[in-house]
Order: C-alpha cells, then sequence, then structure tokens
C-alpha cells in the first residue's frame, strides 16, 4: 500500500459521523515536497457549519450526556484520546509530513508533544474550583466556573495536530462543545484525529472536525450567532477579520495568537558556538513556519563579525530534502504562495543592502517549494526583513551596542509575541526579560513551550493565552449565586 492510499478520512467529522459536504464539494491537498495531489477532501461551507453548530449544541443542551457526565469521567477521555494518538504515532507523523512537508522525526516530535498537552488538560476537569466569598449581610454567595458553550477554533498549517491539542484540550477540560477547523493546506491529520476522538468514547456532537477554506467556513464559524466563543490560531491580517466577524455578529469571545518578529538577543559574554547554534535552531526550526521564530537576531558588536561567520557556515550544513529521508532538517515550504513570499522578502533584501551571507536562492534539483537557508547580515532596523513576518527560513542579523539601545529597538515593532536573550549575566538578562514586550521570553535558550506555561502575545501578536491553566479560563464563564440566609455565621 503506498502512502497515498493509506489516507482513510476525507470527510466532515460532524455528530461522530464521516459525512460528505451539504454541497458535495471537495478541494485537493498536495504534497509540498512532490506536489502530488494526495486526495480530495471535503469542503465545508456555511451550511456545514450550520450543521456543526446544531449537532454541538445539542451536545451541551442541559441533560445531555456530555453536560451531566461527571468531571473526573471527562478527565478520562481525554486520558484515552491521549493514549490513541500516542499508539498512532506512526500514522499521524507520516499523514503530517506528506501534508506539511516537514521532516518525519519532527512530525514524531510535535505528535509527542500533542500528547503531552491532552494529558496536561486531562488532569483539569476536576480541578476547575469554585469559591465562596465572605459578603455582607444575611448572605451567602458563592461563584461557579462554567463552559462557555459551543465554541469554534480555527488552527493553522505549520503545526497541525499540535495546534489541534492547544484548542481542543483546554476547551474539552473545560466542558465545552467545539467545531474546528483545520487549515485547508493541511487537513488530513486532524480528519485522522476526527476517528481518534469518536474511538475515545466521547458523545456525539462534542467535537466536530470540518475541513475547508478561510472566507467560507472560517467565516462561517466567526459570524455564527449560536457560537459562544472563537479561537483562531495565524496570521494578524486575518486576526482582524475574526475580531471584526466576533463583534459584528453576538459579541463573542475571541482569543487570537497570531503573528510575530520576534527579537533574539546575543550579549558578547556569550560562549559563541553555543549561541550560534542556539540562534540557528530558534529561526530554522520548523522550514522557519513558526509563530514566535527568533527572527531578528540581535548581536553585540563585540563579537558581530565572528557570529556571522559561524552563523552563515551552519546555515550551509542545513540539509534540505525529501523530509521522510534520515538526516533531512528542512523539507519544503508549505505551498506555492508561502514560497513566493519568501522569495520576494529576501529580494527585497538584496535591495535594501543587506548581505547574503548563505542561502538567498531556490534549489534547482528538487521539485517542491524549497528554498534554501538564507543568513542576512548588515540588516537595519527600517528594511523590510527585519520589519515584516517572513515566516520562512531567513536569518536577519542585526548589530548593537548597549543593552538599552537593544530593548528600544526589540520593542520598536507592532507584534510582541516572543523575544530571547543569550547572556551569562543574571542583571543584563533580568532587564532584558522585564522591559521587552512580549509574552514569553527565553534565557539562554529559545522555543521552549511548555504544556504547562502560557503562551500569547502582546500588542498585534493577539489576545488571552493558550497552554497551562490561563487556557482554560478562555473557555469558561463566571457565575456569581447569592442566596438570603436566615442566619449568619461567622
Amino acid at each position: 500500500m503506498t502512502m497515498v492510499e493509506s489516507i482513510k478520512f476525507t470527510k466532515l467529522f460532524i455528530n461522530n459521523e464521516f459525512i460528505s459536504s451539504v454541497n458535495n464539494k471537495t478541494f485537493p491537498t498536495y504534497n509540498p515536497a512532490t506536489l502530488e495531489k494526495l486526495a480530495d477532501v471535503a469542503e465545508a461551507d456555511k451550511g456545514d457549519v450550520d450543521n456543526a453548530v446544531y449537532a454541538a449544541t445539542k451536545a451541551f443542551e442541559r441533560g445531555s450526556a456530555w453536560r451531566t457526565m461527571d468531571a473526573s469521567a471527562r478527565g478520562k477521555l481525554i486520558y484515552k484520546l491521549a493514549d490513541l494518538i500516542e499508539n498512532n504515532l506512526k500514522s499521524l507523523a507520516t499523514l503530517e509530513t506528506m501534508d506539511n512537508g516537514k521532516p518525519y522525526c519532527d512530525s514524531f516530535f510535535d505528535l509527542s508533544c500533542a500528547v503531552d498537552v491532552f494529558r496536561y488538560y486531562a488532569g483539569w476537569p476536576d480541578k476547575i474550583h469554585g469559591k465562596t466569598v465572605p459578603v455582607d449581610g444575611k448572605l451567602m454567595t458563592y461563584i461557579r466556573r462554567e463552559p462557555v458553550g459551543v465554541v469554534g477554533q480555527i488552527i493553522p498549517w505549520n503545526y497541525p495536530v499540535l495546534m489541534a491539542a492547544w484548542k481542543l484540550g483546554p476547551a474539552l477540560a473545560a466542558g465545552c462543545t467545539i467545531i474546528l477547523k483545520p487549515a485547508e493546506q493541511t487537513p488530513l491529520s486532524a480528519l485522522f484525529l476526527a476517528d481518534l476522538i469518536r474511538q475515545a468514547g466521547f458523545p456525539a456532537g462534542v467535537v466536530n472536525i470540518l475541513a475547508g477554506y478561510g472566507p467560507t467556513a472560517g467565516a462561517a464559524i466567526a459570524n455564527h450567532p449560536a457560537i459562544a466563543k472563537v479561537a483562531f490560531t495565524g496570521s494578524t491580517e486575518v486576526g482582524h477579520i475574526i475580531m471584526k466577524a466576533a463583534a459584528s455578529s453576538n459579541l463573542k469571545r475571541i482569543s487570537l495568537e497570531l503573528g510575530g518578529k520576534s527579537p533574539l538577543v546575543v550579549y558578547h559574554d556569550v560562549d559563541i558556538d553555543e549561541a550560534v547554534a542556539i540562534a540557528h535552531n530558534a529561526i530554522f526550526a520548523n522550514h522557519g513556519q513558526n509563530c514566535c521564530a527568533g527572527s531578528r537576531t540581535f548581536v553585540h558588536e563585540k563579537i558581530y563579525d565572528q557570529f556571522v561567520i559561524k552563523a552563515a557556515e551552519k546555515a550551509k550544513t542545513r540539509i534540505i530534502g525529501d523530509p521522510f529521508k534520515d538526516g533531512v532538517q528542512q523539507g519544503p515550504q508549505i505551498d506555492e504562495d508561502a514560497l513566493n513570499k519568501i522569495l520576494d522578502l529576501i529580494e527585497s533584501g538584496k535591495a535594501e543592502g543587506a548581505k547574503v551571507e548563505a542561502g538567498g536562492t531556490r534549489p534547482t534539483d528538487l521539485q517542491g517549494y524549497y528554498v534554501y537557508p538564507t543568513v542576512f547580515s548588515g540588516v537595519t532596523d527600517g528594511m523590510r526583513i527585519a520589519r515584516e513576518e517572513i515566516f520562512g527560513p531567513v536569518q536577519q542579523i542585526l548589530k548593537f551596542s548597549s543593552l538599552d539601545e537593544v530593548i528600544d529597538r526589540a520593542n520598536k515593532t507592532t507584534y510582541g509575541l516572543a523575544a530571547g536573550i543569550l547572556t551569562k549575566n543574571i542583571d543584563v538578562a533580568t532587564k532584558f526579560a522585564h522591559a521587552v514586550q512580549a509574552g514569553s521570553v527565553w534565557i539562554n535558550c529559545y522555543d521552549a513551550v511548555t504544556a504547562q506555561t502560557p503562551f500569547g502575545g502582546f500588542k498585534m501578536s493577539g489576545q488571552g493565552r493558550e497552554l497551562g491553566k490561563d487556557a482554560l479560563h478562555e473557555y469558561l464563564e463566571t457565575k456569581t449565586v447569592t442566596m438570603k440566609i436566615l442566619e449568619k455565621m461567622s
């Protein structure tokens, strides 16, 4: 059986059933490494979203199996889903690599992280506590935390199942019901996940997964009057659209995890080889297709020239090619649009005076959407490559002289998702960490994201948080209950 023949699930998942779309529409999904069509996938539109919302609404009704389920039982279902994912890691990793283009070992790692996320949230359902409040007078007040209801979740293509886990985990722990739309570029692993959700024993309608396009299915979710909350991960541009739709429909709650142009500061007291390695992984991991990628590498003037030479050497040794081949570190970009955007920004860097130290072109011997790992030196703050999110394997190395200067320059952006600093000086590290405007700050490491810690951005990098206890609050309402009592006891 070929890999393409192993694709089992291509239809919409509504009410625990795989069904065709209302209009029987489909769309193709392709392997970005070979340009081969993998499958035709059922395409959701407004009518399908309506049907999924109806199923989710029924599943959330008072007296339903989901609403009357013990909190501990809800946790056991999430644990079971985590086990099923772990048992199907190879199949899911194969689908992710075919559909996304990332190296198979990276897909395997991402899915292991998804298991960790589900297991973390599996422990939460019976620990979402209310509290009593000692109010004045002959009154007793207690506070309940209740699920917001039906939620829509729209996820990106760069970490398909992992991003689904970030969204589904806290929503299920809170007791919500869900309509999840995977990115149109990478629907296959999310639809496989739907079958595991069914196998785990979640009641019908609790999770519905609809593949489709943003302007149709995504817009229908964002505008639906029966959806109480939308969670979105993606571009800042689309974040604006989601926010407007939420406001103009029913003032639904939103959480947005958007773009970034994250600074990584390299102080002069570092071990240069170690710093080069950290900075390399900060930008080139996942082909640079990472919202919190350390894409602005600020290097102190005392070590700048040496750092540039070593960074370029490391980029030139990065192995690109068939993502299923052992040793390959970088596969193709996700699609032609993404590739063209990256190449356009590379050309703008050249035109504006930055120096290409490595890469800067496409390979001529590979068929898919490949681009060489690229390193620019001589980058200044006003260049497009220093201001715009490239979302590709392009490292921009900027020079700085003082800590105060680099803090100001790091903050001079509309984004604020993440930041990092490499230094042996604890005073330098803490001053930067407290002054930089970013939701996550990493010291002597980068992209150290865990299930237990909140993740999200300042400014136009979004609002709300993923992961950790904080993510639960995005899916819970607070209800105050006050009753009159005959006698008050202190």
